[in-house]
């Protein structure tokens, strides 16, 4: 072997040793609000990212945003995951080293309106990539959980040993039992897994090119305000002026989301590196602070200067009335903490949504 065959065989073993290094991760509902910043964190650490999403309340060009923003486009496969033969097809042809799964309904209100679809969805979903776990002896789950799982508590802040409450919405009751199923699962099968518990993911890439923005109206506050500010709507109601709060009204922990995306490089980095204290984890993803709707309001009209047309309206059924996180397991195991302000929150949203036009064009 000649010198120079010599070092080409020595560079492609070493560039072969790389590839095998690198960790395949699936993102469900990965061209989705919270999933798509996720997948960029994901490929700035270069991981290899496959997302699948069936579209249903997302859009495809998503992919195109994400690869202007790291320079790589994810591996993408368009299917329901509620297909339990698409699920079983797709693990077959692809090595996967752990999965992170977003892909679910989340609106309230739809839920109390049509709580059949969320639990077949929810639990469908969930139910048919565990089988695959199970059948194919994977390791390293992440799943998407919610401060919803708490129900109305009387404590705040709450932390992960807080009593679950009955869930006030169907939604709040698909992840009580989306994390029971994955306990259960986890516990018979002897893989690992981490349930996030979030509060209330708000704000937009700081590029202003990936961002909230659903098919459907959104339920979530800050797109409401920010489509309320360049009018798309012709203005918004408050649900609920008559809580037990300062205000009046409900109180939230609302985090940034590139915040709530780095938690989950962490966390899945803490399962991969087997760094986990128990086999099934759950961490609050919060900032340790409540804020009132009408505070969340009046940060918006202070950082952009745009003044919102809002009423005040009736409860919405499936609001609670107050909740905020106490994330101090989550500083203390993962060394995460959310490092952005309600305002930072606003001013990323506000871009987001002027840049909106440009981006899906």
């Amino acid at each position: 072997m000649t010198s120079k065959e010599f070092i080409k065989a020595g560079l492609k073993k070493w560039l072969t040793g790389a590839c095998d290094q690198m960790k395949n991760i699936l993102v469900t509902g990965g061209t989705g609000y919270i999933g798509s910043h996720t997948a960029v964190e994901l490929l700035k650490k270069d991981y290899n990212v496959f997302i699948v999403d069936n579209l249903s309340n997302s859009r495809r060009e998503v992919l195109d945003s994400i690869e202007k923003i790291t320079g790589r486009k994810p591996s993408f496969h368009q299917f329901d995951l509620c297909d339990r033969k698409s699920v079983q097809e797709f693990f077959s042809r692809n090595r996967i080293d752990a999965t992170i799964h977003f892909a679910a309904f989340k609106a309230v209100g739809e839920s109390v309106a049509d709580p059949l679809l969320y639990y077949r969805n929810n639990l469908e979903t969930l139910i048919n990539i565990l089988e695959v776990y199970r059948d194919n002896s994977l390791d390293n789950f992440l799943f998407s959980s919610s401060c919803s799982v708490y129900g109305d508590q009387s404590r705040q802040p709450i932390d992960e040993t807080a009593p679950l409450a009955k869930a006030e919405s169907p939604y709040g009751n698909t992840k009580q039992i989306g994390e029971e199923i994955l306990a259960d699962t986890i516990r018979v099968n002897k893989f690992s897994g981490i349930a996030l518990r979030y509060f209330n993911p708000a704000g937009a890439h700081e590029s202003g090119l990936i961002g909230e923005y659903p098919l459907h109206p959104p339920s979530n506050l800050v797109p409401v305000i920010t489509q309320t500010a360049i009018g798309k709507r012709a203005s918004m109601t408050i649900f609920g002026s008559d809580y037990d709060t300062p205000d009046g009204t409900c109180i939230r922990d609302y985090i940034h989301v590139v915040d709530i995306a780095k938690a989950h490089i962490i966390a899945m980095e803490r399962l991969l590196d087997k760094k986990n204290k128990k086999p099934f984890e759950i961490f609050n993803l919060g900032t340790g602070e409540g804020n009132t709707v009408l505070q969340a309001i009046q940060a918006f009209e202070k950082v952009t200067g745009v003044r919102l047309n809002y009423q005040t309206g009736a409860r919405r059924p499936g609001d609670v009335v107050k909740v905020w996180a106490d994330t101090t397991l989550a500083n203390s195991e993962l060394g995460w903490k959310a490092g952005q302000t309600l305002e930072d929150i606003m001013r990323s949203a506000w871009k987001w949504e002027n840049q909106l036009s440009k981006v899906l064009i």
